[in-house]
């Protein structure tokens, strides 16, 4: 069709009350009115259960059989054991980094736990619940910490950077929202190869400011890519609150304007994450398209062991969000009042997990590291010569100098 020499078809495109334009008619309006940066009216929250577990009235929600309720409240509390003892190990010198996800634990497992395992899950740093759900061991977290011979990444990434290929786990990497573009490509790789499957990728409110968000969701809802982008909106991008990031209505409008299907969650609530993720797996897989989910909570937490958040946001803050609205606490009175749980399994859990946390810690504490030629592998087939000098330099320091590595390193 030449629309230079069509000037019918032009009219009928341009009308006389709007224009025919990709994505659908746009009406003509005689008054000049611009769109206001942010509006008064906020975009709702969903939940189901109030701050004392109790389901609110009028709510919708998937039903959670007893078997997945109570694994999801004992890998919420196996969570925070494990923040709470390799939070103390890194305090006592034992390990070198670690990142809590105290007052989060809802978005980690309860997301988990409405994924299929074969949805491959490209998470940041604060989504250690997810590998925890899906069968991941205490001692393999010990042993990526410790960055002992057993770690899956041989030593060579930051603790509290795991990674899991038995798992759908993607490894972490510490710079910021580098993995939501690749979530969107391996999504699209998933829809192009027709797999019963999507991807799942987990970010802060801070990685909402990064360039590589916007370039994904955009691509995502170009290319309706099977993907679930998973907001953890805490508040705090480290010292930055989210007053001083944007001004926008949080993230959930960002999704909108990209044309990608969105919600806004309770994030410290679990029956409405499960809920919401399971609703928006099976849009993606179905319909393939990207659904984008805010989940409103707060990091109790330091950002990581290198923080202290005392001295950016009041102690008495901190402390009403850990009594007030802790997910886990909300979660329990909802699976006691079911007749699921009591104080006798709660305490039996308690003790056994610190049991075993210590006992993870022993071992892998004990076990030498990887050696020295592990540093130099999987990157090349054949490690060109700079490398294999690298290498043979690094050993030579070694022998010259053994006091200043492990003994039991190997070279």
């Amino acid at each position: 069709m030449n629309l230079n020499r069509d000037g019918d078809t032009l009219m009928t495109l341009m009308g006389t009350t709007g224009i025919d334009f990709p994505g659908g008619t746009v009406d003509f309006i005689p008054e000049m009115k611009f769109i206001y940066g942010s509006d008064k009216e906020r975009i709702p929250c969903y939940r189901v259960l109030d701050d004392n577990g109790q389901p609110i009235a009028d709510h919708n929600f998937v039903q959670v059989s007893e078997e997945v309720a109570v694994k999801m409240y004992t890998d919420m509390v196996t969570l925070r054991s494990m923040d709470t003892i390799f939070y103390e190990a890194q305090r006592q010198g034992r390990i070198s980094f670690y990142v809590t996800a105290i007052g989060e634990e809802a978005i980690n497992v309860a997301s988990a736990a409405a994924l299929a395992m074969d949805d491959v899950v490209f998470p940041q740093y604060r989504e250690a619940g997810v590998l925890l759900w899906r069968g991941f061991t205490l001692q393999e977290f010990a042993n990526q910490l410790f960055s002992n011979k057993y770690d899956n990444g041989k030593g060579r990434q930051m603790p509290a950077h795991y990674g899991s290929n038995k798992h759908n786990y993607v490894t972490i990497a510490s710079t910021i929202a580098t993995q939501i573009s690749h979530a969107v490509g391996a999504a699209y790789s998933l829809k192009m190869d027709k797999k019963d499957a999507c991807a799942v990728t987990y970010f802060g409110d801070g990685g909402s400011s990064e360039g590589d968000f916007h370039a994904a969701l955009n691509f995502a809802a170009v290319m309706e890519a099977p993907v679930i982008f998973i907001c953890r909106n805490n508040g705090w991008a480290i010292s930055t609150p989210i007053s001083d990031q944007f001004r926008s209505d949080g993230v959930v409008v960002k999704g909108q304007a990209y044309g990608v299907r969105s919600i806004r969650v309770d994030g410290n609530d679990a029956l409405a994450i499960f809920s919401a993720v399971q609703a928006a797996r099976k849009m993606a897989v179905t319909e393939d398209r990207p659904i984008l989910i805010e989940a409103l909570t707060y990091r109790v937490g330091h950002h990581s062991t290198s923080d202290d958040s005392t001295k950016y946001r009041p102690a008495n803050e901190i402390e009403w969000w850990r009594v007030a609205r802790d997910p886990v606490a909300r979660f329990r009175k909802w699976i006691e009042n079911n007749g699921w749980w009591n104080d006798r399994a709660e305490s039996e859990l308690i003790n056994n997990l610190r049991q075993r946390l210590l006992h993870t810690i022993q071992v892998a504490e004990s076990v030498e590291k990887p050696p020295l030629a592990d540093a130099f592998s999987d990157v090349y087939d054949i490690p060109p010569s700079n490398l294999r000098e690298q290498e043979q330099w690094l050993k030579e320091i070694v022998k010259e100098q053994p006091q200043e590595y492990p003994a039991n390193i190997s070279v």
